[in-house]
């Protein structure tokens, strides 16, 4: 399929990004960690909390939000979490995806220790290595679907041409290639939002994380919405974490991880179905 070419993207909002960050920015490789014992050795760990605790110090008395979580993610892993209001599940994948640091403990994403990572290496890390997708869509309302998914590889010294090429190769596999020209305003809530995960996935990220990506869609777009999560984790392999309050989608995920009041209570796998 062709398409024509897109006409010119304000360099303004482009500054407005939070992508900041040269191409040869990213963080140099620690160590990764080792299997815990027990665990199938064949799977890579692509990121895993030790002994982590999250601690908020906003009055008279500390509040701590997540208390000792040690969990092991897989590469290829579709992971749920999933939790009370207040139980930590947010928290916890803010911390996972290096938008938040913890108060002790250890946070290691595909290779690399967080804790051992200034702010301006955490950003490139975060624009270099994860893919985010929130509850709300956040595309730029100006600029056309296309460029919304190709800006943040420009940012990252893509050319335009390929980053353009990728972005329409993406949409494509989300089923989204005849709304390239589109503005977000012309599109229904579970098109924006898959374009939200087209523009997540297209850099090619080790992980995915989702918080609530269904959480404003009715029952309809949120069924389709999961099933491109499904495809992305079953199809490509990808490792997505999402946080959800739907238990009907949370049980057909690899792996349903609860929390209540900062703890982790379960940890289940679960069959493919």
């Amino acid at each position: 399929m062709t398409r024509e070419e897109p006409g010119p993207i304000s360099q303004r909002l482009l500054t407005e990004q939070d992508l900041d960050f040269e191409a040869n920015d990213r963080p140099s490789p620690v160590p990764p960690p080792s299997a815990r014992a027990g665990e199938a050795p064949g799977a890579e760990v692509i990121a895993e909390t030790r002994a982590l605790y999250k601690v908020l110090h906003a009055g008279a008395t500390p509040t701590t939000i997540l208390h000792h979580i040690d969990v092991t993610i897989r590469r290829g892993e579709f992971v749920a979490l999933t939790g009370a209001s207040g139980s930590g599940k947010s928290t916890l994948l803010y911390l996972l995806g290096a938008l938040d640091r913890q108060t002790s403990g250890e946070v290691w994403l595909d290779g690399t220790e967080m804790g051992a990572l200034d702010d301006d290496d955490r950003a490139a890390f975060r624009n270099e290595r994860l893919g985010f997708v929130f509850q709300f869509h956040f595309l730029l309302p100006e600029f056309s679907v296309i460029e919304n998914v190709a800006i943040p590889m420009m940012r990252r010294g893509i050319r335009r041409g390929e980053a353009e090429d990728r972005a329409y190769q993406t949409l494509g596999l989300l089923g989204l290639e005849a709304l390239w020209k589109r503005k977000p305003g012309q599109l229904s809530g579970g098109q924006q939002q898959r374009v939200s995960i087209a523009r997540a996935v297209a850099n090619d990220p080790a992980i995915v994380l989702a918080d609530e990506p269904t959480g404003n869609l009715d029952s309809h777009n949120a069924a389709l919405v999961f099933d491109v999560f499904a495809h992305l984790a079953r199809e490509q392999g990808r490792t997505i974490v999402m946080v959800t309050h739907d238990t009907e989608f949370a049980q057909r995920t690899d792996r349903h991880v609860k929390l209540r009041d900062g703890r982790v209570i379960e940890d289940v796998v679960q069959p493919r179905r």
